[in-house]
């Protein structure tokens, strides 16, 4: 193995986000992959001795495990980049969007401790975050995510239960779900926007495995210093110019979008429709590309220093 690769442990490989991560990574010879045997994945001690040893560790686990699993970490060149949850908004980490500003891009390059995006939040922010800093949106602007998603973003159980051949029959329709308003995902999408209230959200997980559309609605007397609807498309595509992000006036199907549109791919379509009145700015990826192992993937990119797009799908 040569001594210039650098050795990367994936925590939490046999689940959904960490299983993609590992397919991705497999087939670079820039890496070299640690591993622990079946018998040793869940063993503490093994596991502080191979973070500690990774030049990189991804981090796919439930909240609670992933905190744990930092705290085991000594060496202070073990670069964390951290799928769930748990550090989302927490001080002295990275949050792993860097199309959104210069300044993302710069804290990205040089950080240990990286929080990858929520799916449905990358999505929102990606929309928002540009026109709250244009200043055509105002920060205390009451909005509302409508956003649909497969169902692989639920995790092994809940894509045992659709792949079921006796399963349910309501699965064969939408399913809307967060009723209490208060999805894990609003926190970020707060904090990184910078708006000063929480939106109404509501996402829908769908009979198809990966894929997402999200919508941000806006009436146009809402928009600030006389911005208007071609306004919020010259911002996005100033912003947005690839190679992951891109905007686009062409994402639907004769007036149709489909959540498959970038299923199994790592890139972001960003398009803006509706009229002089009321306006819906869209986001498609996929939950599992854009929106989790992808994401990881081109966070591991900037820290490494090669290209924005080794080992990804466009």
């Amino acid at each position: 193995m040569s001594e210039n690769k650098k050795k990367v442990f994936i925590d939490g490989r046999v689940g959904t986000t960490g299983l993609r991560i590992y397919e991705r990574l497999e087939e670079r010879n820039d890496l070299e992959l640690l591993a622990l045997s079946e018998e040793m994945r869940k063993d503490p001690v093994a596991r502080k001795e191979i973070l500690n040893k990774a030049d990189i560790a991804f981090l796919c686990l439930p909240d609670d495990a992933a905190r744990e699993s930092v705290s085991m970490i000594e060496n202070p060149n073990t670069v964390v980049i951290d799928t769930s949850t748990a550090h989302r908004t927490n001080e002295g980490w990275c949050y792993a969007f860097p199309e959104l500003s210069e300044d993302f891009t710069a804290r990205l390059k040089t950080a240990k401790r990286i929080a990858v995006p929520g799916c449905h939040a990358s999505g929102f922010i990606g929309l928002v975050y540009p026109l709250i800093e244009a200043g055509v949106v105002s920060r205390d602007t009451l909005l509302t995510c409508h956003s649909i998603t497969g169902y692989s973003g639920g995790g092994k159980k809940m894509i045992a239960q659709y792949e079921d051949k006796d399963r349910d029959s309501l699965l064969s329709a939408p399913r809307q779900y967060g009723l209490t308003q208060n999805h894990k995902h609003l926190k970020e999408m707060v904090a990184i926007t910078g708006v000063s209230n929480a939106p109404i959200f509501c996402p829908i997980v769908s009979d198809f495995y990966s894929g997402m559309v999200v919508t941000v609605p806006l009436f146009a007397k809402d928009l600030k210093n006389g911005a208007t609807i071609e306004t919020v498309k010259e911002i996005y595509k100033k912003k947005y110019t690839g190679p992951i992000v891109t905007y686009t006036d062409r994402a639907d199907d004769d007036g149709l979008i489909s959540g498959l549109g970038l299923a199994f791919k790592d890139s972001m379509e960003v398009s803006v429709f509706g009229n002089e009145d009321r306006i819906l700015l869209i986001a498609r990826y996929d939950n599992l590309g854009k929106g989790a192992s992808g994401a990881a993937i081109e966070a591991l990119n900037y820290v490494l220093g090669v290209a924005q797009t080794t080992g990804l799908n466009i």
